[in-house]
């Protein structure tokens, strides 16, 4: 039975979209594709198709949300097991990890620092909004 569950690693090349989907940064094949396919993925740089063969050592940037990261490939495998197996699959660079720490300070502070508005604008302020919009 353990021999089954081995990664791929052994046995030949893996597609990008199985493999962001085995290292659970997408929920479904399907999505992956359709990040990849949308310029959300960049792989060595560059973007690229889903069936593109990953190998070990290579850098892949995933956009998800307001976060992006980027990863190194540590390990490649073509089917998705529990959450400790994916987290082993790759690693986050350390310029990665600082940058997206420190945009999500920025989004946190801007949150605190940004106007809450307790009451819908009145008929006034409407007009004048939709003045503003109409401008532009």
């Amino acid at each position: 039975m353990a021999a089954k569950q081995q990664t791929s690693s052994q046995s030949g090349a893996t597609r990008l979209d199985k493999w962001l989907w085995a290292a659970r940064f997408y929920k479904t094949r399907a999505i992956a594709k359709q990040m990849i396919d949308g310029g959300k993925v960049f792989y060595n740089g560059q973007r690229t198709k889903s069936g593109k063969a990953v190998a070990i050592g290579d850098r892949v940037k995933v956009r998800q949300g307001f976060d992006e990261k980027e990863v190194i490939i540590v390990e490649l495998a073509d089917k998705r097991r529990d959450a400790t197996f994916a987290q082993t699959l790759y690693q986050e660079t350390d310029a990665s990890i600082e940058t997206r720490e420190r945009n999500t300070l920025a989004r946190k502070q801007g949150a605190y620092f940004s106007p809450a508005t307790e009451t819908k604008p009145d008929k006034k302020q409407r007009r004048q909004i939709r003045q503003f919009k109409e401008r532009i």
